[in-house]
């Protein structure tokens, strides 16, 4: 945690038991305790517990960070107890405005107070249990959602045979620091969307800057949620939202111009109706992170290299093969106890007639396959620049233009922006790091004439203000990651996946049940 968000910390842990000072003051003098003591943080909430009789712990309680904050409310609820303000109405403008609430509590004529006595006399309904038990439950959730842990389903195959859809994790918020929302204003435990509708979950009224306590940087190898990065503009139909990405769509309809393609989206509202979403609100995606920030990647026939050394191979990542068997007849229950292949899933088998197949497999099946004599012969089916029609360059993959010439395959190499660190910009990388200037970093950019102009002034230099990282795919033929759409800002990173507890496939996968995500 920065010297700056403990500093911000502080002040609202203050400022909560300071601004109502003035009310508690004149509380104070009518619960008969000298009304100097309203004016001491945190030595008020001490008093009000002590008065209120109510345990001394909480005093303690507040001083944790952000939880605190709805402890102190708690003993606010406790102490306006003590002057007959039971309602919820009442509870919740001691929770919401008690520098507003507590001046007119402690100076009004009709208003006593009774003491821990009083307060023992007073009955809740049943209906009033329930909603107190509801809203703490609501609260309670949230905070940990917020800064704990969020549950989390696969959606999609591109982490196989790693995670398998649907299979429920938690992803730990802790592990990377708690990133506090950008649109605080949401309904709780929806994303950005009501369920059954178009309509949005939250409002931009309140829109706050990209904070994160106890931040920790993402560690090389680590499979992180994050929010998808060009998800800032969404088509909003089914069709279309992550399944075909907006940028994705404009430069098909454009073939391959951007603009071309924005313009034709833009004039077609009804076919094509664009959302605009914050960085908290757009899809979660989860990858492996292979590359960290300062790190160059490439990858070479499949083969992810990192700083010029072979990278980490997850022992699930999943590569294309066609495959040759020596004719003997093939057996769900055998295919999948010896090789992990599911024969009836046409994403992972297919015939090809002859006894051949297009398989997909681990680098363990692979080997397996050929040491035991069932593959008469296996090749990876891997794609190079020298096999694309070089219409097709530009279209392919990130940065999208005609000058990086590259494929999922033989990528690279690139260098990962990381926070302090200066770049050169060139006409060759202006492509690969635009986007992350302009967007992710908030600034006016292009090039004009072969120039670089920046915020207005012409520069070939640029410093980063966020760590990036690269993610991809453990099942790197089937998966949209950084290939096609480039960095992912620290900003966007939601957690760390850290335990399936539960998986899903005509039942119970009980083989998968809490196991640890490697």
């Amino acid at each position: 945690m920065s010297l700056n968000q403990i500093l911000i910390i502080t002040l609202i842990s203050l400022l909560l038991v300071f601004l109502p000072a003035f009310g508690l003051s004149k509380m104070f003098d009518k619960a008969g305790v000298p009304s100097w003591k309203a004016w001491i943080p945190f030595y008020n909430t001490w008093v009000m517990l002590d008065v209120a009789q109510r345990p001394k712990h909480w005093f303690f309680w507040q001083f944790i960070p952000v939880a605190g904050w709805f402890v102190t409310m708690g003993i606010f609820i406790e102490w306006v107890k003590c002057f007959a303000k039971f309602s919820f109405w009442e509870h919740a403008l001691t929770c919401l405005v008690p520098f507003m609430y507590f001046p007119y509590v402690g100076m009004d004529k009709n208003t006593r107070f009774i003491g821990p006595a009083g307060v023992k006399h007073y009955q809740k309904s049943t209906v009033r249990e329930w909603v107190d038990a509801g809203i703490f439950a609501v609260v309670a959730a949230t905070l940990i959602r917020t800064f704990i842990f969020e549950a989390y389903t696969i959606p999609t195959g591109s982490m196989e045979k790693t995670l398998l859809v649907n299979d429920f994790l938690f992803v730990s918020k802790l592990s990377y620091g708690p990133r506090i929302p950008n649109t605080p204003l949401a309904i709780p435990f929806m994303h950005h969307t009501i369920p059954g509708t178009s309509s949005r979950s939250y409002t931009e009224m309140i829109k706050l800057p990209y904070s994160r306590w106890f931040a920790s940087p993402v560690k090389r190898n680590d499979v992180v949620v994050f929010n998808f990065p060009e998800g800032d503009t969404v088509i909003n139909t089914p069709a279309y939202q992550s399944l075909v990405p907006f940028y994705q769509e404009a430069r098909r309809i454009g073939n391959g111009d951007m603009n071309i393609g924005r313009q034709y989206i833009l004039n077609d509202p009804d076919t094509y109706p664009l959302v605009i979403r914050p960085v908290d609100k757009r899809e979660n995606y989860i990858k492996r992170c292979v590359a960290i920030a300062g790190d160059t990647l490439e990858v070479r026939g499949g083969q992810v290299y990192i700083n010029s050394q072979p990278g980490f191979n997850p022992p699930h990542s999943q590569l294309p093969y066609e495959l040759e068997t020596n004719g003997q007849p093939l057996d769900q229950a055998s295919m999948l106890e010896n090789f992990n292949i599911d024969i009836e899933n046409p994403e992972e088998f297919g015939s090809m007639g002859n006894n051949k197949f297009m398989v997909l497999l681990t680098h363990e099946a692979a080997e397996k396959m050929k040491s035991s004599g069932f593959a008469k012969t296996l090749t990876a089916q891997l794609t190079s620049k020298d096999q694309v029609d070089p219409r097709l360059w530009g279209k392919l993959t990130f940065p999208n233009d005609t000058l990086h010439k590259w494929t999922v395959d033989y990528f690279g190499p690139v260098w990962i922006p990381a926070k302090g660190a200066t770049l050169t910009i060139t006409p060759e990388n202006y492509s690969i790091y635009e986007r992350a200037i302009r967007v992710y970093e908030g600034n006016s950019f292009e090039q004009q004439n072969g120039k670089f102009i920046l915020n207005g002034k012409e520069t070939n230099q640029y410093t980063f203000k966020m760590n990036y990282y690269w993610m991809m795919g453990d099942n790197r033929h089937y998966s949209q990651d950084s290939r096609f759409w480039g960095f992912v800002p620290e900003d966007h990173v939601v957690g760390e996946a850290w335990i399936i507890w539960m998986s899903m496939n005509n039942g119970i996968r009980w083989n998968r049940l809490f196991r640890s995500i490697k």
